[in-house]
């Protein structure tokens, strides 16, 4: 299984140009319970936006929001760029619980390729430039069903990278892993981040924020409270929820 966005359209070109993506006024609401409140943000290209805020916050309903998993009940996203009109073809996302297809871990990654239409060739190269990109060469004829966790993660992100997304949206990859493995992912995403893509990423983790982030945008109650760059964010947070947050307290 593949996220929505890797699906049914042909690998685009190096330099797509969906970016940059604007929300204004966004609120999502599910069976009557408002969960998002008026969101307005904007992406830019090759930042590394990073979605911080407390359980509950509201951090991967705006991330699928942004990514188009869900539509929002009022306001509008728009992906201004000169491809904005059929933005899927250039993002991917992963997920907290990767779902993988009961087959090798190379086939995983082909079969998200053979979705955007890549040939043979061009698709056996991917394949193993991905591969190696998280370190999984080795494991390429592995089932993906008795790798690790983590390697299980690095497979769902190179199966994303190998499309070659523009935007990569995560959400909190490495919740569920240890330091290692979270270390192979950051190594892993910096890579990519520094071959051109834009990263939009989930994390509860300041430690993970402070090595990450660009820009910080801080959730709490579905309610956007903060968007800074980090370095102002994590030196003088403006709102007392983000302060409590850095501390380290419970924010409710």
């Amino acid at each position: 299984m593949v996220s929505a966005t890797e699906q049914g359209a042909a690998i685009p070109p190096a330099r797509p140009g969906i970016l940059p993506l604007r929300l204004e006024g966004v609120s999502y609401a599910a069976q009557g319970q408002p969960l998002l409140h008026d969101v307005s943000l904007q992406v830019e290209p090759g930042s590394r936006t990073i979605i911080l805020g407390p359980n509950g916050a509201g951090k991967t309903l705006l991330l699928r929001v942004c990514h188009g998993l869900l539509q929002p009940s009022s306001g509008t996203v728009r992906w201004l760029g000169p491809e904005g009109a059929a933005p899927r073809r250039y993002q991917a996302m992963v997920f907290q619980k990767p779902v993988l297809l009961r087959r090798s871990a190379a086939a995983n990654v082909t079969y998200s390729l053979k979705l955007r239409g890549a040939n043979g060739r061009d698709r056996e190269r991917r394949v193993a430039e991905a591969l190696h990109l998280v370190g999984l060469s080795d494991l390429a004829q592995r089932p993906a069903w008795v790798l690790s966790g983590g390697e299980q993660q690095r497979l769902a992100l190179a199966r994303a990278w190998a499309v070659r997304p523009e935007v990569l949206f995560l959400d909190e990859p490495t919740a569920h892993l240890d330091p290692a493995a979270t270390r192979a992912i950051e190594e892993a995403l910096a890579a990519i981040h520094r071959a051109g893509a834009t990263v939009v990423m989930t994390t509860h983790d300041l430690n993970q924020a402070r090595r990450l982030a660009d820009q910080v945008v801080f959730m709490h109650r579905g309610r956007l409270l903060e968007r800074r760059p980090a370095a102002d964010f994590f030196t003088a947070p403006r709102t007392a929820e983000a302060q409590a947050f850095i501390r380290g307290e419970l924010v409710w």
